[in-house]
C-alpha cells in the first residue's frame, strides 16, 4: 500500500459520493462552516462523539461571531453598556 494513500484518500472522507473538502471548496464555504460539515460527515468513521463536539464548538463560534449569540441563544455581553434590558 502506498504510504501517502491514507493522507491523500482517507477512508473516512472518500466513503461519500462527494468528499467534504470538495463540497466545501466548490461552494467557497468559510472555515468554520466547512469544519462543521467535515466533522459531522466523518464522526461515525473516525472519532465518534468527539468529532460531533468539535462541530458544536465551531457552531458556537459561528453564533458568537456572526450573531453575537451564545449557544443557549442569549446575547453575548462584553461590556456593561451592552447588557440587555430585561
Amino acid at each position: 500500500m502506498d504510504a501517502t494513500k491514507g493522507v491523500k484518500l482517507p477512508g473516512h472522507y472518500t466513503m461519500w459520493k462527494v468528499e467534504p473538502v470538495t463540497f466545501i471548496m466548490e461552494n467557497d464555504m468559510p472555515f468554520a462552516e466547512g469544519n462543521v460539515i467535515k466533522y459531522v460527515m466523518r464522526h461515525r468513521a473516525k472519532n465518534g462523539a468527539n468529532d460531533l463536539l468539535k462541530a458544536v464548538r465551531y457552531i458556537e463560534m459561528i453564533l458568537e461571531k456572526d450573531y453575537r449569540l451564545a449557544l443557549d441563544g442569549n446575547p453575548i455581553v462584553q461590556r456593561f453598556d451592552e447588557w440587555p434590558d430585561y
